[in-house]
């Protein structure tokens, strides 16, 4: 396993949107295992292939407590159960130091493929759907800060470009 390097917003390469996994094949397994250590490693509790920068539609969730009990989703695809929204406080590994309050459904059905290609659905509620629809966004080209005023997104990516350009 690896710890992959997590693109950075405004980086360009956050905004592909990714495609369809065909095969789920060593080389996927294997990607899912990077991403399941890299999400662990920034503290995370979802990363996307495409924050990595493979552009394959692959998610990984983890919202236990005791950061034991991840979801890994291939091919995901929500359903709305409850269009009533709530508003969390989200962060993202590729925006880091940046937490925004953005407004969610709160209640969702996901149906993915597991590792083995087998096809499941499960409920998620509350974190778990904000989460996978947070990660989701990433698969479709979008992040969070796309959901605030042109201006703060431009506030946040100055601050952003600024530390970067301090660290070299």
């Amino acid at each position: 396993m690896a710890v992959l390097k997590i693109l950075i917003f405004p980086d360009q390469r956050l905004r592909a949107v990714a495609e369809e996994v065909l095969v789920i094949d060593d080389e996927i397994k294997k990607l899912v295992s990077n991403l399941l250590e890299t999400m662990y490693e920034g503290n995370g509790i979802g990363l996307s292939a495409t924050q990595v920068n493979i552009h394959k539609r692959i998610l990984v969730v983890d919202v236990s407590d005791e950061k034991d009990s991840p979801l890994i989703l291939i091919n995901p695809k929500i359903e709305v159960l409850n269009k009533e929204e709530k508003i969390y406080s989200e962060g993202c590994l590729s925006v880091p130091g940046f937490f925004e309050e953005i407004s969610r459904p709160s209640e969702i059905n996901i149906t993915a493929l597991n590792l083995e290609g087998e096809r499941f659905t499960i409920m998620g509620t509350d974190l778990l759907a904000v989460a996978v629809q947070h990660e989701m966004d990433h698969l479709d080209g979008k992040i969070f800060l796309d959901f605030l005023s042109n201006l703060k997104r431009q506030t946040i990516k100055r601050k952003l470009l600024k530390i970067s350009k301090a660290a070299v």
